[in-house]
């Protein structure tokens, strides 16, 4: 069975808060229709689980499309049926501009030493695998609360042009606040790391179930230990510079199926 389906704005529902943004183009979220059944079908996008999740009597499938994604390109779920039917599903990757950002910095300020690109290198590949955690259960919902009071500063995708070399896209949203701002849990979770990282500085990660993951990073302290589980709202550092950043400000980033997707998409108004 197979069936293409042209994934436009999302009816508003409680998946996402921010339906009217949630759009199948490069950093966004589609959502799939997998029909009704008594027991939740398995979904994949290559080798990665997805988040399925039931609403009105029928099971949807939420699926993160990376920033990297072609626009013009056909992603293909693959499904599980309960009772062992199978079923691919497409998705057309629509076309997202971003902004792009333009600046010059001190050339130190820029360049990184062979020390420095061997540890981020090393980060980069252990925090990659952290991030593409799956576990059960899925989250009740995805709607998030905001992390931290502040000025949204660095929106998501971004693309940073430095010294006339472009960067890769921002897969974050910032939220600029004095140091010491409190930095909450945007959604109930369970920690799977608090560690400190080259360009991320101190970082808490949470695990909302069927790969939705929350990052913070460039906390000037983070509280809770790797195991704990924590409601939202619930607090878990302070807002730092801590990293590589230029003052003090969250980093704040959703994941799904181990990509970055716009946090915007998730968060209560």
């Amino acid at each position: 069975m197979k069936r293409r389906q042209l994934l436009a704005v999302l009816a508003a529902s409680f998946f996402l808060s921010q339906a009217a943004l949630a759009q199948p183009v490069p950093g966004g979220i589609a959502k799939v229709d997998l029909g009704t059944a008594d027991a939740a079908p398995q979904a994949r996008l290559g080798e990665s689980r997805l988040l399925v999740m039931r609403e009105g009597g029928r099971w949807f499938a939420i699926v993160g499309i990376a920033l990297a994604a072609d626009p013009g390109s056909v992603l293909a779920i693959d499904v599980e049926h309960p009772g062992g039917t199978r079923g691919t599903y497409e998705i057309p990757v629509l076309a997202k501009q971003y902004r792009e950002q333009h600046l010059k910095v001190p050339a130190e300020r820029d360049d990184l030493t062979p020390e420095m690109l061997e540890q981020f290198e090393r980060e980069r590949s252990r925090l990659s695998q952290l991030l593409r955690t799956f576990s059960e259960p899925p989250p009740a919902s995805v709607a998030m609360l905001a992390p931290a009071r502040g000025r949204h500063t660095g929106s998501f995708g971004l693309r940073r042009v430095i010294n006339g070399l472009p960067r890769n896209p921002h897969t974050g949203l910032d939220i600029a606040a004095p140091a010491g701002t409190p930095v909450v849990a945007a959604a109930p979770g369970r920690v799977i790391d608090n560690g400190t990282y080259f360009f991320l500085g101190q970082t808490v990660v949470l695990d909302h179930g069927h790969g939705l993951l929350s990052l913070y990073s460039h906390l000037r302290r983070s509280y809770p230990q790797v195991g704990e589980t924590v409601a939202a709202g619930a607090p878990i550092g302070e807002v730092g510079a801590t990293g590589r950043a230029t003052g003090p400000h969250l980093h704040f980033a959703v994941y799904l199926n181990g990509v970055a997707v716009n946090p915007a998409l998730f968060l209560r108004r």
